[in-house]
């Protein structure tokens, strides 16, 4: 009988329950809030400096006021620009950082890219170079060939541009429209 007389005596005890610690907690929260903050900032900085650094890099061409019939159309998702073979070196400068549904338009002046939202672009006939199907460009993978990738020449730099069809299939006839018209203006030259 001894055993049972210290279970009577826990069960007796009455325990209060733990009172939250509310400064504590609201302390926590805050320096996250905070760190979240900062590390927002920081990220928002480096975007800036990295435009600064590439503020070399020449106005984009306008689209031309008669640029005969259109080719091909497409529509999709323009994923950025990077410097041509470094898919992770994007390239802020005039907008070309900026994520956006786009428009594309092919046509004998070059490739119009029209983008709700976000800066418009033009590259002209004269300035492409390459066209291919890729996985990836600046921070979006996709399964092999998922992604159009465009390579053009602005100024001194060669650029990579990514587009992602609403209709994959698209993508195939794009690389040959535009590979035929590199081949016929590098026949030109």
């Amino acid at each position: 009988m001894t055993s049972a007389a210290p279970v009577i005596l826990l069960a007796a005890e009455k325990e209060s329950a733990e009172v939250t610690d509310w400064a504590a907690r609201i302390g926590w929260v805050v320096g996250l809030a905070l760190f979240v903050a900062l590390v927002y900032w920081l990220m928002r900085e480096g975007w800036k400096w990295r435009g600064t650094l590439q503020s070399d890099l020449p106005e984009l061409p306008s689209v031309p006021d008669d640029p005969g019939p259109a080719t091909l159309t497409m529509s999709g998702r323009y994923h950025g620009s990077t410097t041509a073979g470094q898919w992770l070196d994007r390239i802020v400068a005039h907008g070309l950082g900026t994520r956006s549904r786009a428009e594309l338009t092919l046509s004998d002046a070059g490739l119009d890219v029209v983008r709700p939202g976000a800066d418009d672009f033009f590259v002209p006939a004269d300035a492409l170079r390459e066209a291919r199907l890729d996985k990836g460009i600046a921070g979006k993978v996709l399964t092999e060939g998922g992604l159009l990738v465009i390579t053009w020449q602005h100024g001194d730099r060669l650029i990579d541009s990514g587009f992602r069809s609403d209709h994959a299939a698209e993508h195939t006839e794009w690389v040959e429209a535009l590979t035929n018209m590199i081949n016929k203006t590098e026949g030109a030259r």
